[in-house]
């Protein structure tokens, strides 16, 4: 699977969410401080979130659908796919 949707915990307590081709480098552009203006300023803290999907286009239509999403709805989608398996990057 090659494209991925993700959450960030920021420092602040907020979450960023974004869509990538490849998560591991753009998990380290995050935490770097050269990822989004959000995350520069936010500092991104760590990764709680992600899903895999095949089509680019896929990953961006969940992307959005997340973005929807109340901080606490976005909480509780963090704890549930805790329970379930975690994606390995």
């Amino acid at each position: 699977m090659g494209y991925y949707v993700y959450i960030l915990l920021c420092r602040d307590g907020s979450y960023y969410t974004g869509y990538t081709g490849n998560l591991k480098n753009r998990l380290e552009q995050h935490l770097s401080g050269k990822g989004s203006r959000y995350t520069r300023m936010k500092r991104a803290e760590r990764i709680v979130y992600a899903e895999s999907f095949n089509t680019c286009s896929d990953a961006m239509k969940r992307e959005k659908e997340i973005k929807r999403l109340t901080h606490r709805e976005k909480s509780e989608l963090i704890n549930k796919k805790k329970k379930g398996n975690l994606l390995r990057i």
